[in-house]
């Protein structure tokens, strides 16, 4: 279809249907263009609250999606794609999950957004990678700690609270795909640069950094530090938007294993999405997320904890 005639229709409809596109920083230019919000996953399903939108569109993968039904029960949400997953979420199977949580039967589980209702709902606390160390904190030090599923957060974590903490076996793909040694190699070009990580990536990775910290927290980061070449090792995506913000500095991203055209790292997962099932999705109200009342309730409390500390 012609992209003029989409964006076109997607307005019409946005309007006539009264919805409102939510973008994740992940997603494909095109669709970051025509979003009312680009963002990260919670910071999304917030905003969608405070809207009288009938309609969300949640342009991102499964679990974001399902976070924004968990937290607007009253508005319909469609995504793009229903197979647009995580291998984060995906790789933290709840019956696995549930015999995992057994083993430690007096710990606190402490869970990162990034995982599904199921796991939520399993959880005493949810965490983003922006408070992740408030909300351990927050927990007495008598208290043993369960956190999953990703481990090289986690990984993160013991070192920054100094906490022992039980770590799910998980981890996010396009996070663990950063190359060292082109990463140095990129850096001994580029000496004066400044490297931005997300603490989803390896110890390694994050070794090598000047800034941790979540994707708002890097673009925070970019904005406000004076130097003007910056290396970013998250998913390229994020770029997009920030070089309107910063059309100033260089913004060069961290290079991947692939052998790839880019040499940056891209989430397969949130690229399924196209402005053209956008436009489906609008005009058909689907696929939707539908999550039963007594499993949103139960994952509803762990975020709302969160939101409480936070």
């Amino acid at each position: 279809m012609d992209k003029k005639f989409l964006i076109q229709e997607i307005i019409r409809l946005k309007q006539e249907k009264n919805a409102v596109i939510l973008a994740h920083y992940y997603q494909n230019e095109e669709i970051q263009e025509i979003a009312d919000f680009i963002g990260d996953s919670l910071e999304l399903s917030k905003k969608a609250q405070n809207t009288n939108a009938d309609v969300i569109v949640f342009a991102g993968v499964h679990f974001m999606a399902e976070t924004a039904k968990i937290l607007n029960p009253d508005k319909k949400v469609v995504l793009p794609d229903f197979n647009a997953g995580c291998s984060l979420a995906d790789g933290c199977n709840p019956k696995d999950f549930k015999l995992f949580k057994e083993k430690y039967p007096d710990h606190v589980v402490v869970t990162y957004i990034n995982c599904s209702a199921e796991i939520k709902a399993m959880s005493d606390l949810v965490c983003t990678s922006s408070n992740a160390a408030k909300i351990i904190g927050s927990i007495p030090s008598d208290k043993e700690i369960i956190f999953a599923p990703d481990k090289n957060l986690g990984s993160y974590l013991k070192k920054e609270t100094q906490r022992e903490l039980i770590l799910w076996d998980g981890s996010c793909v396009v996070h663990e795909a950063f190359s060292l040694d082109k990463l140095v190699e990129i850096y001994n070009k580029n000496p004066n640069a400044k490297i931005a990580a997300h603490p989803e990536s390896e110890s390694h990775i994050l070794k090598a950094a000047h800034y941790i910290g979540s994707t708002s927290g890097i673009i925070n980061f970019i904005k406000t530090d004076p130097a003007a070449v910056f290396i970013v090792a998250t998913e390229a995506g994020i770029l997009h938007e920030l070089s309107k913000a910063v059309p100033e500095k260089t913004l060069i991203p961290a290079p991947s294993t692939e052998d790839n055209t880019c040499a940056c790292s891209e989430c397969a997962f949130m690229k399924v999405n196209t402005l053209e099932k956008l436009y489906w999705c609008l005009k058909n109200e689907s696929p939707e997320i539908l999550v039963n009342e007594p499993l949103r309730i139960e994952a509803l409390k762990p975020i709302q904890r969160m939101l409480e500390l936070s």
